[in-house]
């Protein structure tokens, strides 16, 4: 059966899944950068490590803690999420251009992303099938709407990829609503889900 804090749960992974593809999508490109340049691209990224691993830690840390204990660290995690961000905006900015970063990080974390989607709505499917066929309609209804919001997040998002010329800031843009609709169609599952299983 789910834990109480599966939403959160599927929160933190799925910003840190995005975390690690722009993490190796970047450390793959350092060696690349100018000579003089190395030692600042380097230094962020290793920052963007530290970032990472403090998320981790957090997201570890809390493990099945209740659904209580995640709302009020959810928010420091989502400090350190930003703060991931702010980091990676400042990467690009200085080094996306010199190295093409910006489509690659764009696609890998994109990728992330839809893992996320698909991961969440299979635990989803999971848990309905250990509920009573009687109340497993609710679920399965959030699981299709999960799965189609996902479909038009991917669709967006290839659309992105594909035009080529797009700022960082359009790129992320992007990223964030996809993000943004995969939190509401995993408070949507969860809900459902809460539901089914109380009746």
């Amino acid at each position: 059966m789910a834990s109480n804090a599966h939403f959160y749960i599927n929160w933190a992974k799925e910003r840190l899944d995005e975390m690690d593809a722009i993490l190796a999508s970047f450390e793959g490109k350092t060696s690349q950068v100018t000579a003089d340049s190395r030692a600042a691209a380097d230094r962020i990224v290793a920052d963007l490590r530290v970032k990472r691993d403090e998320f981790l830690e957090e997201m570890k840390k809390q493990g099945e803690a209740g659904e209580a204990a995640w709302q009020q660290t959810k928010a420091r995690m989502e400090s350190d999420w930003n703060g991931f961000q702010a980091e990676v905006k400042k990467y690009v900015e200085r080094f996306g251009d010199q190295l093409k970063q910006q489509r690659s990080a764009f696609e890998d974390a994109a990728a992330a992303q839809l893992k996320a989607w698909r991961e969440s709505a299979e635990k989803f499917q999971a848990f309905s099938g250990e509920l009573a066929a009687s109340r497993r309609a609710q679920i399965d209804a959030a699981v299709k709407q999960m799965k189609a919001e996902a479909s038009t997040a991917e669709a967006n998002l290839q659309k992105l990829s594909k035009a080529g010329s797009e700022s960082w800031a359009v790129l992320s843009a992007g990223l964030s609503e996809s993000r943004a609709a995969f939190d509401r169609a995993n408070q949507a599952a969860w809900e459902a889900f809460k539901r089914a299983s109380s009746e």
